[in-house]
């Protein structure tokens, strides 16, 4: 049976996963695949990766929707901070729209989860102004008002006390540094307090990998703002890369 759900493509530095999302329901709509990401993981070397996990889904035909960890305006990736430096000044809309046959729309992948989590997680529904954050190699960052997104916030690179936030108060400067959750937590309520006095939100949402253990970390932030975990985790990226291609890439 030919599918018109959208597909959605979470592109990370060690796998691209990909499944056909209802945008109905908020989940997969068939089960989701993953193939190792290329060395180097050059926009052509993707593009044909792409092709190949769709070519898992024949009965697809709705639009896709690519997740990609980096600055992304009207398509064009115009950041490489953690992927091969060539992606720098690619339309990735239109190359991977020629590689695949398919209409595709790129968008940053803490965006992609921000929009997932608005729209079907932790913060459905809210009216005010939600900004998720995805704590993970660096921090991600999406900021939501009232279903509509901000894109490309990079609150991450934020400067908090003479340093780059993400390399301070990211998961994996807990990991590299062996940091307790109690001494972490105290870089974390630095950051989320650098950023209430910028956008004043109504609502923080966590997410990235380590937000399966909010119970040992968020009750230790000392900040005004609610914050509380994300629902979707691991699937939002393919679930909101898939909405906003079914919404046109807007």
């Amino acid at each position: 049976m030919v599918s018109s759900h959208p597909f959605g493509i979470d592109f990370g530095g060690s796998g691209i996963k990909g499944a056909p999302v209802d945008i109905k329901a908020g989940d997969f709509a068939g089960d989701r695949h993953r193939i190792e990401t290329p060395q180097p993981s050059t926009p052509q070397a993707v593009a044909e990766v792409f092709a190949e996990l769709l070519s898992r889904f024949p009965d697809s035909t709705g639009a896709v929707g690519v997740t990609v960890p980096g600055v992304v305006r009207r398509g064009v990736v115009e950041s490489a901070a953690n992927i091969d430096k060539s992606w720098i000044g690619t339309d990735a809309d239109e190359l991977f729209t020629k590689a695949t046959g398919r209409d595709v729309h790129v968008v940053n992948d803490a965006d992609a989860a921000g929009l997932a989590e608005v729209t079907y997680g932790a913060a459905k529904g809210h009216q005010g102004v939600v900004i998720v954050t995805t704590l993970g190699t660096g921090i991600g960052s999406a900021i939501v008002y009232r279903g509509v997104l901000v894109p490309n916030s990079e609150l991450g690179h934020l400067e908090v006390d003479g340093h780059d936030a993400e390399s301070r108060a990211a998961n994996s400067a807990r990991e590299r540094e062996e940091l307790s959750w109690k001494q972490w937590a105290k870089r974390l309520t630095a950051y989320y307090r650098t950023v209430e006095k910028l956008f004043s939100p109504d609502l923080f949402v966590v997410g990235g990998g380590v937000s399966k253990h909010s119970a040992e970390f968020l009750p230790l932030l000392d900040i005004n703002t609610p914050i509380i975990p994300a629902v979707l985790r691991n699937r939002a990226g393919i679930v909101g890369a898939a909405l906003y291609a079914h919404t046109g890439g807007a």
